[in-house]
């Protein structure tokens, strides 16, 4: 037998997971099924042009449809891992296909906005990516960032009552990074110059904003919320002919500008962090400091700023809750996104590319949960909210690959000290 590292040994250990899973699923959602009902997955949600409107099939034969492409799956991760591959399309097919099974057999006689899932994906990952990047930008530097629900908290509140009382948007969208910013302040002061442990500092933070928004909230917002907290929102912008693209069209290119700020801020972080001389820097200084030092690197210099501009990603985040959603800001509103941003920076492994993978999949259980229990299905709404955490303990344990954080994450750096 041919010897397989230990890459692959998580690969093969993927593979067979995927196949049990399938049997499971086969036997529920195909075999034990006896539901003849109509499903109908509707693909318009505005004036896009139409590929196709809706589409119909009965439950039991749309189950086993799917099923088979998630089989195909599984023998795609099995050609990638034979060729020595990652096997992440195959994954992603057999994800894909199970879970359009799940919704033909639990969803049977009703009528699923398939198009509006999706866009309320993105709605519900646009916190969670600008916070997962900013967790990346903060580590990938060295410094564990427990912060970010602070951040994207803080942010939120100032937004909404500086868009309150300037009545504009753009005014609370400037400052909330600001914001962010100076809970990032705190963490790297504290953490670079006096080297606090960062994982207790980043819940201290965390707990300082909680308890100064809220009194914010009940001293100010709520005594004068005509004042200080009913600030407007964006409206959408929609692109010339892309927004009219079937299905792409309204999630991506119907949104505010928030969504197209995060575009840029994503692609601009994936290439400066690997193909430019800060990102390769960001990267020494994170893995083995004492080497970038040697080279004359400013180690903590470099972790300040890169800090700070953690701040300033998170802050552009928190303001979605506001100015993106609802206007007016309300007490602890986050509802621990900024955890859930650490997760989605762990399940994707550390980078700006698969923390945003990760953080669509959190968006989009959101919103299929939220629109299941819309349209009534038999089983609890909190299962799905369980799956991408189950998911994110699955990846952390290993069976999806090998997760590892930067080697100097978390460990203060004083020149002298290896």
């Amino acid at each position: 037998m041919a010897f397989l590292s230990s890459n692959q040994v998580r690969q093969r250990r993927s593979i067979y997971a995927m196949s049990l899973f399938l049997m499971f699923f086969s036997y529920i959602f195909y075999f034990k099924s006896n539901k003849k009902e109509d499903i109908t997955f509707g693909f318009v949600v505005d004036k896009e042009w139409q590929l196709i409107n809706e589409w119909a099939l009965p439950s039991k034969t749309g189950a086993g449809l799917f099923l088979f492409l998630a089989l195909l799956g599984i023998a795609i991760a099995y050609l990638q891992f034979r060729l020595g591959k990652k096997i992440i399309i195959g994954s992603f097919v057999f994800g894909f296909g199970s879970i359009l099974a799940f919704l033909c057999w639990t969803a049977a006689g009703k009528f699923v906005p398939f198009t509006g899932i999706l866009q309320g994906a993105i709605m519900f990952s646009v916190p969670l990516i600008f916070g997962s990047l900013s967790g990346l930008l903060c580590e990938k530097s060295g410094v564990i960032n427990i912060a970010i629900e602070g951040q994207l908290l803080f942010a939120a509140c100032v937004s909404a009552m500086v868009a309150s009382i300037s009545q504009s948007a753009l005014i609370g969208l400037f400052l909330a990074p600001l914001a962010g910013m100076l809970v990032s302040l705190l963490l790297a002061f504290f953490a670079i110059k006096y080297q606090v442990d960062q994982v207790i500092l980043g819940f201290v933070l965390n707990v300082l904003v909680i308890g100064l928004t809220g009194y914010i909230y009940s001293k100010l917002l709520v005594p004068s919320g005509d004042t200080w907290n009913i600030g407007p929102t964006f409206e959408r912008i929609s692109i010339p002919l892309l927004a009219k693209l079937p299905i792409l069209g309204p999630i991506l290119f119907n949104q505010t500008i928030i969504v197209y700020l995060m575009y840029l801020i994503v692609a601009a972080i994936q290439f400066g962090l690997y193909k430019t001389r800060w990102g390769l820097r960001t990267r020494a200084i994170g893995e083995l400091p004492i080497a970038a030092d040697s080279v004359g690197i400013d180690v903590n210099s470099l972790r300040y700023k890169n800090v700070l501009l953690a701040g300033l990603v998170a802050g552009i985040g928190g303001s979605y809750f506001t100015l993106g959603a609802v206007g007016s800001f309300t007490k602890e509103m986050t509802a621990g996104a900024g955890f859930i941003a650490l997760a989605c920076l762990i399940f994707g492994k550390w980078t700006p590319r698969g923390a945003v993978i990760a953080a669509l999949f959190f968006g989009f259980t959101t919103s299929l949960q939220g629109n299941l229990s819309i349209i009534g299905f038999s089983i609890p709404s909190e299962f799905m909210l369980m799956v991408p955490y189950i998911a994110t303990i699955i990846a952390v344990s290993g069976v999806v690959g090998r997760v590892r954080a930067p080697a100097a994450d978390g460990i203060p750096y004083s020149r002298g000290n290896k």
